[in-house]
């Protein structure tokens, strides 16, 4: 049998279903698996006793001998740092927080567990996913499996690589800015950011008034990622802003894509520059969807930059957070992360009027852009994956690329809610992934699903992985 651990999820839970792999062959081979790669990927913050996950896998294959097998039975899931996994360290990737054990499971963990899923451990992530590349002080940087000398993306980065390296067969990921779209698009995994609501945060401590992030799945193929939806999304009582279900099923309605659809293409949203090969690739990867019977148009223009505005708000709301920790313990934080924190202290009456007026501004495009198009495409991210300790690039081919460039096609669609997700375009010159970004309506989380699940029918990539051993 091929390694079960560069499978898809779909195929893994169909192996085990049918008693063709055991749950507890699979729990080994990802043990093994994991002690392989760390030294290299450095993929895991923490994982659980090794003797404790060879027990579960066994309950589970007892399970599925009875009858009695959940959809994800017996499949180790890696959860995401700053996501809570009772009785493992949620650290941040910082160090005051080194210490931090969950006492319960995060809604979307508790879910993923309930299905049958067996948490092994903890991935890796910036400190509080404050940047777009994984390191921090606690665990160090983590690597790209298609080169190991560039970042496998943030702050999602050690899910994205464990993914991609083929470690685990499923992660928890999230996206205040481009966090599972831009690892995804680093090493050629699907990622979707949902509509804001679809998967219910919290449980939180502090109640989060930034409505930008929110979970989401990172996979290797379209539909793992409509199972895991499938799985996790609907409403909860500690969530107010969760959304009601969808009344559908993401994985069943795959193939409901409707002919002729509009679609619009804007190569740079009006104010970015974009690396040419990586533009290129990009483009071709648009002309799929005119080869499949769609109207493709070139897009011009494009909303307000927004990266400024959006690192603001979100430096506002950290210092809020971090504001008992100080100054005492300031210099525990990394440099540039509190330095980023301290930004927020600056927020005032009129920065906030002013960011509100910009994020307006943001809507009213996407309203005028979806009333003439179904969908929009554009690049996931304008350069290839970065060093894996940084720094970004601040400009491209001699243009200057706007600030926070990295999320230059991510970060506006956070701000106005639409759900959208990356999909392998190709491969750049180097020979890194190219990601294209497919952007819906609000709410039509399925819709961005079927485009991406119509893309991968043309181009697939689920076979084609890093040639990364460890």
């Amino acid at each position: 049998m091929p390694d079960p651990l560069h499978r898809p999820l779909v195929e893994v839970t169909a192996l085990l279903s049918r008693g063709e792999l055991s749950p507890v062959e699979l729990m080994q081979t990802t043990l093994d698996r994991i002690e392989a790669t760390q030294p290299q990927l450095n993929a895991f913050t923490t994982m659980r006793d090794g003797d404790d996950l060879l027990a579960d896998a066994r309950a589970s294959a007892e399970r599925i001998a009875r009858g009695e097998a959940r959809p994800l039975e017996g499949v180790p899931l890696g959860v995401k740092d700053l996501e809570d996994a009772e009785g493992l360290v949620t650290s941040k990737g910082s160090l005051p927080f080194k210490d931090n054990l969950a006492t319960r499971d995060s809604i979307q963990v508790e879910r993923l567990r309930a299905a049958g899923a067996i948490v092994v451990g903890k991935t890796n992530a910036p400190e509080f996913g404050y940047t777009a590349i994984t390191k921090n002080l606690v665990f160090g940087s983590t690597h790209n499996p298609w080169n190991l000398e560039r970042s496998p993306g943030g702050s999602s980065g050690g899910t994205s690589a464990a993914i991609a390296g083929g470690v685990i067969p499923i992660g928890t990921a999230s996206d205040g800015g481009g966090s599972v779209r831009l690892p995804a698009a680093m090493t050629g995994c699907f990622g979707l950011k949902v509509s804001y609501g679809r998967i219910p945060h919290g449980p939180d401590k502090i109640w989060v008034t930034i409505d930008t992030a929110v979970h989401g799945p990172l996979t290797r193929t379209v539909e793992d990622a409509a199972l895991h939806l499938d799985l996790v999304a609907g409403p909860h009582p500690l969530d107010p802003n969760s959304l009601p279900p969808a009344g559908l099923s993401y994985r069943d309605t795959l193939r409901d894509l409707p002919p002729g659809l509009r679609i619009g293409f804007s190569p740079d949203l009006g104010y970015t520059p974009v690396q040419s090969d990586v533009a290129e690739v990009v483009g071709d990867a648009a002309a799929v969807f005119a080869e499949l019977g769609h109207e493709v148009e070139l897009v011009k223009g494009g909303p307000p930059a927004l990266g400024r505005d959006w690192g603001l708000v979100n430096s506002f709301e950290a210092a809020g957070m971090l504001a008992e920790y100080l100054p005492e313990r300031e210099s525990e934080f990394g440099r540039a992360f509190i330095w980023g924190v301290k930004q927020g202290w600056r927020m005032t009456p009129e920065r906030w009027a002013e960011a509100g007026r910009r994020r307006e501004e943001l809507s009213r495009w996407c309203a005028e852009t979806f009333e003439r198009y179904d969908l929009l495409l554009t690049p996931t991210l304008p350069f290839d994956p970065p060093p894996a300790k940084g720094p970004f690039p601040k400009e491209i081919e001699g243009q200057t690329l706007p600030e926070a460039g990295v999320g230059a096609f991510t970060i506006p669609f956070n701000l106005s809610l639409h759900p959208a997700g990356t999909v392998r375009a190709g491969l750049s010159r180097a020979g890194l992934p190219v990601g294209l970004q497919i952007v819906a309506p609000r709410h039509r989380d399925d819709r961005v699903l079927q485009a991406a699940w119509a893309f991968e029918q043309v181009r697939p990539w689920a076979d084609e992985w890093p040639e990364f051993m460890g």
